[in-house]
């Protein structure tokens, strides 16, 4: 003990204390810490055990497997090769599969149709009124089930049916097609079109009644219905019962594409989007595909080619497809310069935009109906500006728009009159009263007091320092473009627009828009077809020589027979020289337009508000020939009206006394 020697470094010993006080430990401490020893040399032997016993499962799985193909090269058989099933039994669990079948719920009802596959919602509609009335096509992948595309068509409306077979012929065969009906699918469904649902595997479409209720499911192109079902209206006041059709379609095996499609960039877009969406036809022909990239000509003296263009889009995107094909083929396109805003995270529009190779930006809704049209535009407008800041125009064009040849011509060529004329508000390529017998000349330019829009260009000194910000707010149900014919917007300012417009409207469903409008007031607007066109007496559509221009064709013109009742054929002469006719109307002040209403009716116009005239004149076509309206006394250039001529008026139509 005397040679022993503390350790320096050893820590000193500081004896725990227990509850009792003691030094000592306790005796249930000393039996727990046995039991907790005791325990983990049980759980690490069952380790080892598990361990073991999973090492000789697979020694023997491989020795099997020796065995086998050792067996099995003996022979002159193939070589043997563990199936799915071995492998996934060896780790325990059992291989994933792909359903075979799709199980399908679908409802056809007066106020709400849905698909549900597997339990999952695809389809619903049950917003109120008209909205979603019709026939709900969806089309799903045979081999995967996804949805490839989804649309309705309004066919208690005329020529929706026509839409409805045209979409269906550019699906590709084999697609599984669910049909279902909302409200009303069968009052304008023609002959033809049943008759083509019947080819397509309906046994029932034929007895398709008024108010009736329907839905099928069939692959494309097999001309036999997987199931159907049609509930029959008692009256034409009620409507049928629901139809509630369940079915289990069988999945088929996919097919390769096996298109020969050149491996460049355009046709890794093509690929992507037809694996994707359908019914958009010749654009995934394997052997004879619709171009998705243009070669326009240039423009001699282009003053548009740094001009940016925005396409308002929404979801429509079978409107988007057509609008940009005719847009990127007008000559002086540049892609580069356009972008797509989509009112929504719509998928589809997206995707027809990626088609082309074009930006695509999509937009949060904001405010409902109008209000969210209205700032959709402002957000489209607002982003295009800071995407290009340089830019101090830009050109706005919309989804359902067709365009002319001369398109960015037309606005190259009219583009100075803006930049020097501050008594101008826009550029528009569309005139309200361009019908196919009210235009005739597509070099003709007129000045109106109205703002079209319908493709125009647009000042950005205009937009930041006036219109963006005092532009509506959500909660105004406001029209975007009726808010910008305002005085308080206009500020007397005027537009400059074709005799002939340079646009077409084709859209026939939107917010404001269904079939039978489209049909009344634009299936007969002329669009120019020609290319290269030149505007002709662009300079005297400034102020103040357009005013000189006016007199002098007014001062010259021939006055009309104010006798012959306006709606009679005969009340335009029938005559080959190139004459201008005037017509005086009765117009006690600026406001007054009851005769002008009937003299468009009479000529089938626009008539559901007053549009496209100038200081209380509009200029137009009838007969081939030039025919001026003027109103008097409120229009200047009434005092050329001959002292005997009576200005025409037709008073406004009686509304009938309500019965008490």
């Amino acid at each position: 003990m005397e040679s022993w020697k503390p350790n320096p470094k050893a820590q000193p010993f500081v004896p725990k204390r227990h509850h009792h006080g003691s030094l000592l430990p306790h005796r249930s401490h000393v039996s727990q810490s046995n039991r907790r020893r005791m325990l983990t040399r049980v759980f690490q032997a069952g380790l080892i055990i598990v361990l073991v016993v999973t090492v000789g499962i697979n020694l023997t799985f491989i020795l099997n497997t020796s065995h086998k193909l050792q067996s099995t090269q003996s022979t002159s058989g193939p070589p043997y090769v563990p199936s799915k099933d071995e492998f996934a039994n060896s780790a325990g669990r059992k291989p994933l599969e792909k359903p075979k079948v799709l199980a399908l719920d679908i409802m056809s009802s007066q106020s709400k149709v849905s698909v549900t596959v597997d339990g999952a919602t695809i389809l619903e509609d049950a917003a109120p009124g008209a909205h979603g009335r019709g026939i709900h096509v969806v089309v799903l992948n045979q081999a995967t089930g996804a949805v490839m595309a989804d649309r309705v068509f309004d066919t208690y409306s005329k020529k929706e049916d026509e839409a409805l077979m045209l979409f269906l012929n550019m699906v590709t065969p084999g697609r599984i097609l669910i049909f279902t009906i909302k409200d009303e699918g069968s009052f304008s469904l023609t002959h033809r079109a049943r008759d083509y649902l019947v080819a397509a595997g309906s046994t029932k479409v034929k007895g398709l009644e008024y108010r009736d209720t329907w839905a099928m499911v069939t692959y494309k192109g097999d001309g036999k219905a997987l199931a159907e079902d049609h509930n029959h209206s008692d009256n034409f006041q009620e409507w049928a019962e629901a139809v509630l059709l369940k079915v289990d379609v069988p999945l088929k095996e996919k097919e390769e594409r096996g298109c020969d499609w050149p491996d460049d960039e355009v046709n890794k877009r093509r690929r992507s989007f037809c694996d994707k969406v359908e019914g958009y036809g010749s654009v995934c022909s394997c052997t004879d595909p619709a171009p998705i990239t243009f070669q326009p000509d240039t423009i001699s003296n282009n003053k548009v080619s740094d001009i940016p263009v925005a396409v308002i889009a929404s979801n429509r995107p079978h409107y988007l497809y057509r609008m940009l094909r005719s847009l990127l083929s007008a000559d002086g396109a540049n892609p580069n310069l356009i972008t797509v805003f989509i009112d929504g995270y719509f998928e589809e529009p997206l995707e027809v935009t990626k088609l082309y190779g074009l930006r695509g930006v999509q937009h949060t809704p904001l405010g409902i109906k109008n209000a969210r049209v209205c700032q959709h535009y402002k957000s489209s407008l607002t982003a295009t500006f800071n995407l290009h800041p340089n830019a101090k125009y830009m050109i706005i064009i919309e989804e359902d728009m067709d365009i002319s040849p001369d398109f960015f011509d037309y606005f190259s060529q009219t583009l100075p009159l803006l930049e020097e004329d501050e008594s101008l508000y826009c550029v528009s390529a569309w005139n309200d009263q361009g019908y196919d017998d009210s235009s005739k000349d597509p070099s003709l330019l007129y000045r109106i007091e109205t703002m079209p829009g319908l493709g125009w260009l647009l000042k950005k000194k205009l937009y930041k320092e006036e219109l963006e910000s005092k532009w509506p707010t959500p909660e105004k149900l406001w029209d975007w473009d009726m808010w910008m014919r305002m005085p308080g917007q206009r500020k007397d300012r005027e537009c400059i627009i074709p005799d002939v417009s340079r646009t077409f409207h084709f859209g026939s469903v939107g917010l404001n828009m269904n079939p039978y409008f489209q049909e009344s007031y634009f299936s007969r607007h002329k669009m120019n077809t020609q290319a290269k066109v030149k505007l002709k007496a662009i300079d005297k559509m400034k102020k103040d020589e357009y005013e000189k221009l006016l007199h002098d064709i007014i001062q010259r013109a021939t006055v009309l027979d104010h006798s012959v009742d306006p709606c009679n054929e005969s009340f335009i002469p029938d005559v080959k020289a190139d004459v201008t006719h005037v017509l005086y109307i009765k117009m006690d002040h600026a406001s007054d337009f009851s005769t002008w209403k009937g003299i468009a009716k009479c000529l089938k116009l626009w008539d559901l508000d007053i549009r496209g005239f100038h200081k209380s004149t509009w200029r137009l076509f009838q007969k081939g020939n030039p025919f001026i309206v003027v109103g008097t006394p409120a229009a200047p250039y009434s005092k050329y009206k001959p002292a005997e001529v009576v200005p025409l008026y037709i008073p406004p139509p009686t509304t009938a006394p309500k019965k008490v």
